[in-house]
């Protein structure tokens, strides 16, 4: 689009067919709204809008580029999870209908009836959702979703007379107290230490393999402190030969309540016991 000279007014030029053609209009205004009309003419194969379509169709679709990325079942059924309640609260939208208007309507409603640390795991969810519909043209590029704000919450730690006092009533429980030295020697999550290998850990070097499940990054030498790997040598031979994994028992709840009652703290997570690590 130029601006024409020696007289008022624009003009358009474009090529059609190979053929050089142009149009004069009085104002720029009307210039503009002609190009992109010309524009969207001249290149109507080429798409550069959103598609509609149905939510049923867009949720299959969403389920199955997560499997196909490999993530876990639990990560599937947290977002399908969250996608039924923007469903019951906002209603089945199609690509078109989720709009800025329908973000912030499910926003405020789930809020009410969630704490806010809950609504933001649903709003992550739903954040996800919006981009991967945006890379497929399903939804509108201007979207804006941003969390709650959250109180922030004391670090909770054990004293150093109630890991004493857990280390010595687990020794009931070989497995469990091998599984606490780990969380509170190393950081471990729960999941990884469950998921060790006798294979993985090197005696002579001090330190173990490992590979969290939650964020699919491998560390290949967490460093393991001496004295636990005394108590992992002891451990260790009194289970089968043949065994591959250090545990071969399922984690037990009833023992972990039995032993953070009886130090006091009946609300303690086993996730917490990386906090002293820490």
């Amino acid at each position: 689009m130029y601006k024409r000279k020696r007289a008022n007014g624009w003009w358009v030029g474009w090529y059609e067919s190979g053929i050089r053609k142009a149009k004069a209009l009085p104002t720029k205004a009307l210039a503009e709204h002609f190009r992109q009309i010309k524009y969207t003419q001249l290149n109507s194969d080429v798409f550069t809008g959103t598609l509609t379509v149905t939510w049923s169709q867009m949720i299959q679709e969403y389920k199955n580029s997560k499997k196909v990325r490999g993530n876990e079942a639990g990560s599937i059924y947290e977002a399908s999870l969250t996608l039924r309640h923007f469903e019951r609260l906002v209603g089945k939208c199609n690509s078109k209908q989720i709009t800025q208007y329908a973000i912030d309507q499910f926003i405020l409603k789930r809020q009410k009836e969630i704490k806010r640390s809950t609504a933001n795991k649903d709003i992550r969810n739903l954040k996800a959702f919006v981009n991967w519909g945006r890379k497929n043209r399903y939804v509108n590029g201007e979207i804006d979703i941003k969390l709650l704000k959250e109180d922030e919450k004391p670090v909770k730690a054990l004293r150093q007379a109630q890991i004493k006092k857990l280390l010595l009533l687990s020794r009931r429980y070989p497995s469990m107290r091998m599984r606490i030295l780990l969380a509170l020697a190393t950081g471990l999550r729960r999941g990884d230490i469950e998921s060790i290998r006798i294979a993985d850990i090197d005696f002579d070097s001090h330190f173990v393999t490992t590979k969290s499940k939650k964020t699919r990054k491998s560390m290949g030498s967490r460093p393991v402190p001496a004295r636990v790997m005394e108590e992992l040598k002891k451990y260790m031979s009194a289970l089968d030969p043949r065994q591959e994994q250090l545990f071969s028992d399922n984690f037990s709840q009833c023992r972990w309540d039995t032993l953070r009652n009886i130090i006091g703290e009946p609300e303690l997570k086993f996730q917490e016991l990386r906090k002293p690590f820490c």
